[in-house]
């Protein structure tokens, strides 16, 4: 049985210490639906629209 992975609830990005490397917060959530690699947000459509600034992989929903 695999680990579900926890997200950021605040910046839905996927994290695997104990705290987000984006906000430096420590609430989590494991049920999410969809994922969303950005590798550049400047140019992404989709980053803009979702408010992403960093490079990485998020949840669209928490």
């Amino acid at each position: 049985m695999t680990k579900k992975k926890k997200v950021c609830k605040n910046c839905k990005i996927f994290v695997e210490g104990e705290k987000c490397p984006l906000c430096k917060g420590n609430q989590f959530v494991e049920n999410w639906k969809g994922r969303i690699i950005v590798i550049n947000p400047e140019q992404s459509k989709i980053a803009k629209k979702l408010d992403i600034k960093k490079k990485g992989t998020y949840t669209i929903k928490t």
